[in-house]
């Protein structure tokens, strides 16, 4: 047998590269068509939107059958209909008489979208706060803190609604004997009244002034970042916005109320023997609904906020301590910052809780979305499936507006690795 130099027989060489040769030149076997993963998971995926596209079908023509059968119309036509009802609270002008079901939407969504904003920006506040008492060093603080949040997240929200609205405001004394805050405010049991502003032809100087205030700051802002970045010195940024914010209207109005145009005057309300009339009237039960929202979405942010605090590694506060800074600055300038990036997510699930809580007016009597569009226009038109979309279309929309902001500003915050 001839052997190599390497000692191994040539043949034995020669014939292992021809069945490799042979291997190679195999191709492997074709899967078949039916058990190939990426058909199969588009055959499913056609199959259910087939399937759910069917149902929705089936209960769309069941429900234009029996609309016909109890001669109800169908569309958004009776949105142009005559309303015929009044609404208590409305941020437009709104009449029986004049006013058509269309009007009442909008004046039902304003309603829900004023008291959702004024109680996102008092809970934040609120819950703030208390989140950050719950941490504190004073046995005192923290204990009632921790009252404040076991209390009130353990009773439902519509009986502290109940519990406002019914307990505390429903106590206040009659119209005639309003009780006298001073500088034209007066408390009753129907409500708050107060001064009502009445504008001039020269008021668009106020709104120009804030937006001149809102660009000032902006630039501002980008140029103390910009210094501190390069010099780590600080600028008032709190103390700037503030003035150009809040100041600069303030500042035009006094201007040309003293020059003796003034754009803004004020109305006040009259006592007279049996009701007070004029002013600007804040219904109890849009109190009773604002306070019952905050204080009550107020305990579930404060949680939020303490698991934030806590995330925060304690030796970021030791750093922080060790440069001289106070306590109040570490909690403002390193904890806070750092804390965020675990607050923003849930906090944006209680903004979503408080807008859809809102719908709990109804209990209560304020003429939100629910009430009035849901409620009373549902009652007189008959066109349920029809409003019920349209409600369940602008809660929706509500929410992923929302959303989509929380997540803009979480972008922001987060914290980026190198």
């Amino acid at each position: 047998m001839n052997t190599g130099e390497d000692g191994l027989n040539k043949p034995a060489v020669r014939g292992f590269s021809s069945v490799q040769t042979v291997v190679s030149q195999t191709s492997p076997p074709k899967k078949s068509f039916l058990y190939d993963p990426k058909v199969r998971g588009i055959f499913y995926q056609v199959l259910l939107v087939a399937i759910v596209s069917y149902l929705f079908y089936v209960a769309a023509t069941n429900a234009i059958e029996n609309l016909q059968r109890a001669k109800i119309a169908s569309g958004f036509g009776f949105l142009e209909n005559t309303a015929g009802f009044d609404i208590s609270q409305s941020l437009i002008q709104f009449s029986a008489a004049g006013s058509t079901y269309g009007d009442a939407f909008i004046v039902g969504l304003l309603n829900t979208l004023i008291v959702s904003a004024i109680g996102i920006f008092f809970t934040t506040i609120l819950g703030f706060l208390i989140g950050i008492a719950r941490l504190s060093k004073n046995w005192m603080v923290a204990k009632v803190a921790m009252v404040y949040v076991e209390v009130l997240r353990n009773v439902p929200l519509l009986v502290q609604l109940l519990f406002w609205y019914i307990a505390v405001l429903g106590s206040l004394p009659h119209p005639r004997d309003s009780i006298n805050m001073g500088a034209g405010f007066y408390l009753n049991a129907r409500g708050l009244f107060m001064p009502s502003p009445v504008y001039a032809s020269d008021i668009w100087a106020i709104p120009a002034a804030l937006l001149i205030g809102l660009i000032g700051t902006f630039l501002y802002r980008r140029w103390a970042k910009a210094k501190q970045e390069k010099t780590g010195e600080q600028s008032p940024v709190g103390l700037v916005t503030l003035g150009l914010v809040l100041g600069l209207p303030i500042l035009t109005w006094v201007v040309l109320a003293i020059v003796g145009a003034n754009p803004i005057s004020f109305e006040l309300p009259r006592k007279g023997t049996f009701n007070l009339t004029g002013g600007m009237q804040i219904l109890p039960e849009f109190v009773a609904l604002l306070l019952g929202l905050t204080t009550y979405t107020a305990a579930f942010i404060a949680e939020v906020v303490r698991a934030g605090i806590l995330a925060v590694s304690k030796g970021q506060t030791e750093a922080a301590g060790s440069l001289g800074l106070k306590p109040g600055q570490i909690l403002r300038l390193v904890v806070i910052p750092q804390a965020m990036r675990v607050i923003v997510p849930p906090l944006t699930s209680q903004y979503l809780n408080l807008t859809k809580n809102s719908s709990l007016a109804v209990a209560i009597g304020y003429p939100d979305l629910v009430q009035v569009f849901m409620g009373t226009v549902l009652n007189q038109t008959g066109q349920a499936i029809e409003v019920i979309v349209i409600t369940m279309g602008v809660y929706l929309t509500i929410s992923l507006v929302t959303s989509a902001v929380m997540n803009i500003y979480n972008r922001r915050v987060a914290i980026v690795e190198r």
